[in-house]
């Protein structure tokens, strides 16, 4: 037994051992079971579907999301466009972009109800003007290849999902990019595993993407639509969380380059980007992300650099270090290979964590400074609030 400082340093490698195989485990099985969006032919007979996107300030990106989308191989669908206050001609962009064509819609967002969270409000305009018997709630920067809907609807009738949500193939480019926006997939596939999303109703085996979530209408509005999370920033996974309680059936699935995305571009927007939203993620609890936090240094820093310190030693008790540095490296690379991702990156998953870190001290400096996270001009509302805005 090796012993430093009083700690037993043998008994804690094989507590981190015991977090990986079980995160290896979960990746492993979801590598095998998680859901993938297949090219289909277009249903037919299908309920009217509505596709909602709430754009705030999104003219870079709307004009190819509105094109892609009305060029779709499903036609039967109305697509409604939300300009939330946009200062740069988000709605005379998406106009232009449909090119006449009549299912687009362009709605101008009222002004923000105390209370509410800004995307919240705006997905709950978009679902009362909605005509459909389906709601898919997107994003303005998600892209769709041409069989992308048609594939949704396909498998949202075939699975009888009352709310199906799709976790798009993540464009990345710059390295602050590739080092932090998988890890989201990362999270999915290594932590949630897909038997007890699909078929239990425990509320920790639910998580939704906001970027792509399909609800029957009936659904939606028996848990209360957006108005029931009208103040909650993660109001993907908390919608889902209620389907769940509801008995409701949700299901997930890979977007396997049907359906895409580039969150972010560059390092400011990835940190902020998280930041919004990883004190939620974390029940709003600044002590639990601070556990999580040391969590994963134990898990994805301390092997690494103790193999270092190990080799420059002489290679003394190398043996514990190298295997859980391999197995951290692995499991991160499997969940890259299973979600279209860089598997080579995954080296550098300890370089990843020291920057997630970077960013919950962002989040955490944001909710004692502000009160709430910070997004395109507006402090989001924090726990106290989401829970005044829910009950009260």
């Amino acid at each position: 037994m090796e012993v430093v400082d009083g700690i037993d340093v043998d008994a804690l490698w094989l507590i981190v051992f015991a977090a990986l195989f079980i995160i290896t485990l979960t990746a492993i099985s979801n590598a095998v079971l998680f859901p993938r969006l297949r090219t289909e032919p277009a249903p037919t007979g299908v309920p009217r579907l509505s596709v909602l996107i709430p754009a705030r300030n999104e003219a870079a990106v709307i004009g190819e999301t509105v094109r892609a989308l009305l060029a779709q191989s499903y036609r039967d669908f109305e697509l409604i466009v939300l300009d939330d206050h946009s200062s740069d001609g988000t709605a005379e962009v998406a106009r232009r972009a449909a090119d006449g064509d009549p299912r687009l819609r362009v709605i101008s967002g009222a002004d923000l109800p105390s209370g509410w969270g800004g995307k919240n409000w705006a997905c709950q305009q978009l679902s009362e003007a909605a005509c459909g018997d389906w709601l898919l709630f997107t994003d303005a920067d998600v892209r769709w290849q041409s069989g992308a809907l048609a594939a949704l609807i396909g498998m949202a009738e075939r699975t009888h999902a009352d709310l199906l949500t799709v976790w798009p193939t993540q464009e990345t480019r710059t390295w602050p990019e590739r080092l932090v926006v998988p890890l989201m997939a990362f999270a999915i596939f290594g932590y949630l595993p897909i038997l007890p999303v699909h078929h239990t109703r425990i509320a920790a085996f639910a998580a939704a993407n906001g970027q792509c979530m399909l609800f029957r209408r009936a659904a939606y509005q028996a848990v209360g639509g957006h108005a029931a999370v009208r103040a909650n920033v993660v109001e993907d996974v908390s919608l889902a969380r209620r389907i769940k309680a509801a008995g409701r059936r949700l299901r997930m699935a890979d977007g396997a380059g049907l359906i895409g995305c580039r969150m972010y571009t560059g390092w400011p927007a990835v940190r902020d980007g998280f930041a919004k939203n990883i004190l939620a993620g974390h029940g709003g609890s600044l002590l639990f992300l601070a556990l999580s936090t040391v969590f994963h240094w134990l898990v994805f820093i301390a092997p690494p650099a103790a193999l270092i310190l190990s080799v420059i030693g002489g290679g003394a008790g190398i043996a514990f270090p190298a295997a859980l540095t391999a197995l951290g490296v692995g499991v991160r690379a499997l969940t890259a290979v299973s979600t279209r991702q860089r598997p080579l990156d995954a080296v550098f998953m300890p370089l990843s964590v020291f920057l997630m870190t970077v960013i919950a001290a962002r989040s955490a400096y944001w909710q004692l400074r502000y009160g709430g996270p910070r997004w395109k001009g507006r402090t989001l509302p924090s726990k106290n609030t989401q829970k005044a805005g829910i009950h009260g």
